[in-house]
């Protein structure tokens, strides 16, 4: 017997019903409960009424809260950049240079990384880098330096040097996944043409991995912005990122409604962004067409 479209449809309701009512218990009701305590008054793990907008107003009004969402921000791009660059030629190479039954065990390789908490990872670079860690004791072995080096101290560029490696596995697998959607017989074209191996690159293979570099970079950026262990572990914990106020905020202070509202505000500037990424995706592949 065929179903009619209004049986279809309770049937899709009813497939779909577990999942929406999973997303809507663990993302849409927090998410509604920062935006409530945003508007409120309080502190000291107190809120209370009437709503406000004078949590906005003090964020707006200290630049020294800019300069760390423009701190943060920076950090996070830097790292998506240098974690998307590095991230290319290990994909292209396992897409076009490893035999295809040897591809899984490289990728297999690549995901090993992820068998460790985070924690743990950023801890044991803490060992290497930090002060008479791997890194001091090995240059000075060698004679190459007098002093400790004491990389981990360096604030910045050891925070973004951690978050770089971390995140790396992440960029590696989607442009993967997009190089091995190029269809090979184009690059092949482009040669009989006359084109160089690195032309053909630069017109044929980067051009249509697009997608998967710009999913790469949007799996890195947003995590990276969230990110309050590295900061807090690496570079001594003087560099504090958006995370790590907020932390402060919520977990220390208590203050729930100044907390929130910055929470509100990071993911507006991280959605920005993110929409910024996809809107080029499209308009890349737009292009394309």
């Amino acid at each position: 017997m065929a179903q009619t479209p209004g049986s279809e449809a309770r049937t899709g309701l009813k497939l779909i019903s577990p999942t929406a009512i999973y997303v809507i218990l663990l993302l849409a009701v927090p998410l509604a409960t920062v935006l409530m305590y945003s508007v409120m008054t309080g502190g000291r793990g107190n809120v209370s009424l009437p709503l406000t907008f004078e949590n906005y107003t003090e964020l707006a009004s200290k630049s020294v809260y800019g300069y760390l969402l423009l701190k943060s921000l920076m950090v996070a791009l830097i790292v998506t950049a240098i974690t998307v660059l590095l991230a290319y030629p290990v994909a292209y190479f396992v897409s076009f240079h490893v035999k295809p039954e040897r591809k899984s065990l490289w990728l297999f390789l690549i995901t090993i990384p992820f068998w460790t908490s985070y924690i743990i990872r950023v801890s044991l670079w803490f060992v290497i880098l930090g002060y008479d860690g791997v890194l001091d004791k090995t240059l000075m072995a060698l004679g190459i330096m007098d002093t400790q080096l004491n990389f981990s101290s360096y604030g910045i560029p050891a925070i973004i040097f951690v978050l770089a490696h971390a995140y790396a596995p992440f960029a590696v697998l989607p442009i993967f996944v997009s190089l091995e959607k190029v269809d090979r017989s184009l690059l092949e074209a482009g040669q009989d043409l006359g084109e160089s191996r690195w032309v053909t690159f630069l017109r044929v293979t980067l051009p249509l991995s697009m997608p998967g570099v710009i999913a790469a970079a949007l799996i890195v950026f947003i995590p990276t912005v969230g990110d309050y262990v590295t900061p807090k572990l690496v570079g001594d914990g003087k560099q504090p990122l958006i995370a790590n106020f907020i932390e402060t905020q919520l977990l220390k202070l208590q203050d729930f409604p100044q907390g929130s509202a910055f929470a509100v505000v990071s993911m507006l500037m991280v959605a920005f962004v993110s929409v910024l990424f996809v809107l080029a995706n499209k308009r890349f592949i737009g292009g394309q067409k």
